[in-house]
């Protein structure tokens, strides 16, 4: 087909665009989906007195329902994390460095302005919590995130061995003492996703990769278990290995799933859409519960009322959610 100066202007011109967005992947949206559900429920629910202790985080050795979700999430933001660098780097190298850069930092400072917050409201000392955590797993996957895939699973796995033992010979005390393990910790989330975009790779080149790397976790966590305990404040080698590799095979269930449902995104998809928008929120709805003080209405609620709570929030975050989906805004760093 002959093409005339004026199409071969405009197709130069769109040559030049920025690279489109690839379509959303329902089944990563619905699996995000469920990993914020479960985290506003068990923020909510990790301090009320008469919720049962199986779906509240562990004070130390052992993992419940609760202690399942943030690896989770880090492997949701693995998931997607290679991809997003690729495209950008398509357009330019050092600017993809510039924008994660800019994003991970971005979430250390906003997780610094809620936990200075949190310490002067609710008079609950911290200088660490999950944003920094996610932050700082960023930064430490960013110079290793155009690495092959294997090569990546194996610095993974070094980076949690090394972070294992300086933790047992010096820094343990150090370490439990704070929130999500603290800065010490972020070695170990950084492998985390480190080694989640790793498994996002072989996903993406065939499901028998995916579930032999799903099997791989599995077993070495097993075995892990075996030297090290499985903890999620000491954010051990073993927890990690054991979380993503239940997470893993939970997000494989929900592609399969996806796949036999409606292209339409549905309730799960909302909340899945707009992670960071939902968490920002669930945090100033949370504070409407908690701020008050008084024993009977959170902390010593019986079950009827704190399901009813817990309703009422659940409730107005699904349509937060659905309200951002109508209006299509995505709001992200």
């Amino acid at each position: 087909m002959r093409i005339g100066s004026g199409d071969a202007t405009q197709a130069a011109v769109a040559a030049a665009r920025p690279t489109t967005r690839p379509a959303r992947d329902l089944g990563i949206d619905r699996f995000r989906g469920v990993l914020v559900f479960l985290m506003v429920a068990g923020n909510y629910l990790g301090g009320v007195q008469a919720v049962p202790d199986l779906i509240k985080h562990t004070p130390d050795v052992g993992l419940s329902v609760a202690d399942v979700v943030a690896p989770c999430f880090v492997l949701a933001i693995g998931l997607n994390y290679g991809p997003s660098f690729r495209r950008r780097a398509q357009q330019s190298l050092g600017g993809a460095y510039r924008h994660f850069l800019f994003r991970y930092l971005s979430l250390i400072g906003i997780g610094a302005i809620i936990s200075a917050g949190g310490t002067q409201i609710a008079g609950e000392p911290s200088s660490w919590g999950v944003l920094q955590a996610l932050g700082l797993a960023g930064l430490v996957c960013l110079p290793v995130v155009r690495l092959g895939p294997y090569l990546r699973l194996a610095v993974g796995l070094a980076l949690l061995i090394v972070y294992q033992l300086i933790v047992d010979a010096w820094l343990l005390d150090s370490v439990l003492a704070t929130v999500q393990g603290g800065f010490v910790a972020g070695l170990s989330w950084g492998a985390l996703l480190i080694l989640s975009t790793a498994f996002a790779d072989l996903w993406r080149r065939g499901w028998a990769a995916a579930i032999v790397c799903c099997a791989a976790f599995a077993v070495v966590g097993g075995l892990a278990a075996l030297l090290v305990p499985v903890s999620k404040n000491r954010v051990s080698l073993s927890y990690i290995l054991v979380t993503l590799a239940i997470g893993a095979i939970v997000f494989l269930l929900t592609e399969v799933i996806s796949r036999t449902l409606a292209r339409r995104p549905g309730y799960l998809a909302w909340w899945g859409e707009n992670p960071l928008a939902l968490y920002l929120l669930h945090l100033l709805v949370l504070a409407l519960v908690v701020l008050p003080g008084v024993p009977w209405w959170y902390e010593q609620a019986p079950l009827w009322l704190a399901a009813l709570q817990l309703a009422g929030i659940l409730t107005l975050m699904s349509f937060a959610a659905w309200w951002l989906h109508r209006r299509r805004v995505r709001i992200e760093l």
